[in-house]
């Protein structure tokens, strides 16, 4: 194996963002502090109008909690009667897709972005990541990009999904690892 160093010092920002970008993007951090990253018990509805107002598509019947970050909402898509619990965190770079039906508990994240630890230049990867209807992600677990989560699979509490999942599977045995427990008939 190389040891190679990565020099984080010598690392640049390789995304080339214009001036309306970065103006919809400010808009949306002053939005989401105000309506999202708070306890104040704004209704859901509220919620759902400002995302689809900054480009998201949202389902009807969703739920969002208090302290739900997201990343871009024009890059993402969310279904209808959809939960999204307390400090969930959609990091999303790449799309991600949300199915109907779907329990993203609290804690939870979705992570489409990493960087290259092996190239010298801390390469940014980003990949989609989509959840299918009636999928539940409990609490503190995390979905990264590349990863499609099957219809009515369970991701138990704390796990890191790293591969696509199998349809009514629950994913979980205390470990951090991608691991089947048992089937659902």
């Amino acid at each position: 194996m190389d040891n190679k160093v990565v020099d984080l010092s010598s690392f640049k920002h390789s995304l080339h963002v214009n001036i309306w970008d970065k103006l919809r993007y400010l808009i949306w951090l002053i939005l989401s502090n105000l309506f999202f990253l708070t306890n104040i018990p704004y209704p859901s509805r509220f919620k759902v109008g400002i995302l689809r107002l900054m480009g998201a598509r949202v389902g009807v019947s969703c739920v969002i909690k208090p302290w739900v970050k997201i990343k871009l909402p024009w890059k993402l898509r969310i279904g209808d009667h959809v939960w999204i619990g307390e400090a969930a965190w959609i990091d999303n770079i790449s799309d991600v897709e949300i199915g109907n039906h779907v329990c993203i508990s609290q804690n939870a994240l979705l992570l489409t972005g990493n960087h290259d630890y092996t190239s010298t230049s801390f390469d940014l990867m980003s990949k989609p990541i989509n959840i299918d209807d009636g999928a539940w992600i409990c609490a503190n677990s995390t979905i990264v990009g590349g990863v499609s989560v099957a219809t009515h699979s369970v991701v138990g509490i704390g796990q890191i999904i790293t591969k696509n999942t199998q349809p009514f599977e629950i994913y979980g045995n205390g470990s951090t690892t991608h691991s089947k427990k048992r089937v659902i008939k």
